[in-house]
Order: C-alpha cells, then structure tokens, then sequence
C-alpha cells in the first residue's frame, strides 16, 4: 500500500490541472508598448528566448538568457543539442552562427539582425552548472559582440555559486542544486541574489522597489493560439494598473524543460514562485508565461523548440511556436 500516497498526489495534480484548463478565459486585450517588449528564460527557454528576440528585434528590446546559448546553434538537430550545452574547439563556431543570422535578416526570415545592437542583455551562468557550460555562455556574449552589440549593454554574471536554475529571492533548491523544479536560492553580496531584479533593471534601468505582495498570474487559453507543441493553458500576470487602462511593457519568460505547469512536481513555480510578479506590479509589467506541453511527439522533455521538433522554420518569424508567442504578445497589447 506504500503507493498510494503517490497516487493521491497524482490525483491531486490532475485535478488542479484540469480545474486550471477550466478556468482559463481568454487572454485579455489591454494596452501596452509593444517597443518596450523583453524575453527571458532559462534553458531551452533561454534559447527560445535568443530566437524570439533574433526573429522580432524590430519591437523586443532586451533579452535575459539563464543558462542558453548562441541563435540556431544547435542546426537543427537534436543531436547537436549536446554540443550546443557543452560545447568545445570545434562546436558551436561563433561566426557560422553570427553569418546564418545574417542571412535570415537578409532573406527577411528575421527581422534586420541591426537592431540587436541598440538592444539590452543580462546573461547569466551558474558557476556550478553541469547542464549548460559556461562556455556556452560565452559563445552568446560573443555572438552578440560579433553583431556590433556594445559591452555596455551586456550584463554579464558568471561569479555566482548556482546551478541549473532560475534563482530566486523567495524559494528553491540549494544554490548549487542541479534539479527539478530549477529554481535556486542563492545567497550574494550579504542577502538572496534576486535575478527578477537584477534582469529587468538591466533590460528596463532603474526600477521601482518591489510589491510586498506576490502576485498570482492567472490561467489563459493557448489553444486559440496553435502553437504546435504547446500547451492548452498558459499564465499571465497583470499589475492593477495595467488592468484598469494603464499603457504597459510586456516580459515574456520562457520554461526550460521539464518546467511546465503539465510537468509532475512543477505547478506554479516559475509563474508564481520565482519572483517576477512582484517586480512587475509595481513598474506597469505583464508577465507573459507561455507553456509547452508534455507527451508530444518529438520533445519528450517538454522542451521548447530550439532543435527543429517543429519544422526547419522554428527560429524564424514563421517558426510556429515564436508566431503563436508573438501572437499571445500583440493581443495582449490590444492589437
């Protein structure tokens, strides 16, 4: 009978998933400065988080990318995925990738790849992560310096003892934890390192101090959307402010894998629990957390696409997981 606890969480967590499914309305429409739009993510969500930047650099205007790497690094196809992570002399070649985004830019399959350099970055890497190597990181910092990226708008943190994770001032693992939900608490310079914090001042500037209260973000219908591969439900967090009429900014954080609400264990952890909300309450941010699900036929890790589960466009503006994000993005914005 040792089982049957794990059976009743099993069934709680249906139950909570089927009860979100229900409650998810429609994604509100409201106001919002699409030119003050951000990304970030960790993981495969930071390497979506790469692309969806490349692809719409027109109206994103910074990226916070925790443990990802280089635009298309991994060319479609998950067997270079490892490479892309570890990579060594021979993999990923910077300027093979830097040229292949230039070529997108120049047949229009991306936005003109110019506007990277008036953008805003904060790039992070865990000193103790065994997931994503450093040097991964370093071949992001390098891809965006070979675009004419200036080092003042990059922000680099690499001194912190972390491991695969978001890190968070509320919750988590030990700091050097590589696991399931990766999210960390971190101690840094006398308190908890707060990666909220610290990401969108860097994409924003100086921020007003945080809400006492954590907001809660609410279910949304994705299906509406089409997004092959994701999810029938989505999150969003919307300030007061924004709700009653105020004209927003727009972050949209990216999962890694294993990370979405479907995933055993996760619930509300990145949406709720990593520290976004609070910040976003109070500087007129919604926070937009879009969802891959579980089971589907090529992505067993609920990983978003950055390998080509999704077709050869999947880094593109016709990629069909950047379209339904953009999608989610401009209806959000009242477009």
């Amino acid at each position: 009978m040792r089982f049957l606890p794990h059976f009743s969480a099993a069934l709680t967590a249906v139950a909570l998933l089927s009860g979100a499914a229900q409650a998810a309305d429609q994604l509100p429409s409201l106001k919002a400065d699409l030119s003050q739009t951000t990304v970030s993510g960790l993981s495969s969500g930071a390497f979506m988080a790469v692309q969806y930047q490349v692809a719409h650099s027109s109206t994103v205007k910074g990226a916070g990318i925790v443990a990802g790497g280089p635009y298309m690094c991994a060319q479609d196809n998950m067997m270079y995925a490892a490479a892309c992570m570890s990579p060594n002399m021979f993999w990923p070649i910077v300027q093979t990738l830097v040229d292949q985004a230039l070529e997108n830019s120049k047949k229009g399959a991306i936005d003109p790849v110019e506007n990277l350099s008036s953008s805003r970055y904060y790039l992070f890497s865990g000193k103790n992560d065994i997931i994503v190597a450093q040097q991964a990181m370093n071949d992001l910092k390098d891809f965006y310096t070979r675009l004419k990226v200036p080092a003042a708008q990059i922000k680099y943190v690499n001194h912190v003892n972390a491991g695969h994770a978001f890190i968070s001032p509320l919750t988590g693992n030990d700091c050097g934890t590589n696991g399931a939900p990766y999210v960390n608490k971190c101690h840094s310079q006398g308190g908890y390192y707060d990666q909220p914090e610290e990401l969108l001042t860097q994409l924003y500037g100086a921020l007003t101090p945080a809400s006492a209260i954590n907001g809660e973000a609410k279910p949304f219908d994705q299906k509406i959307f089409k997004g092959q591969g994701l999810s029938d439900t989505g999150y969003v967090y919307v300030p007061q402010a924004c709700a009653g009429g105020a004209t927003c900014k727009i972050h949209v954080v990216f999962h890694g894998c294993t990370q979405s609400v479907e995933n055993q264990g996760i619930g509300d952890v990145v949406y709720n629990q990593v520290g976004y909300n609070r910040w976003a309450e109070t500087n007129n941010i919604m926070v937009l957390y879009p969802q891959v699900a579980t089971g589907t036929l090529g992505n067993p890790m609920t990983c978003w696409d950055w390998f080509g589960y999704t077709g050869p466009e999947y880094a593109t503006l016709k990629g069909s997981q950047i379209a339904a994000v953009n999608a989610m993005v401009r209806r959000l914005a009242g477009q």
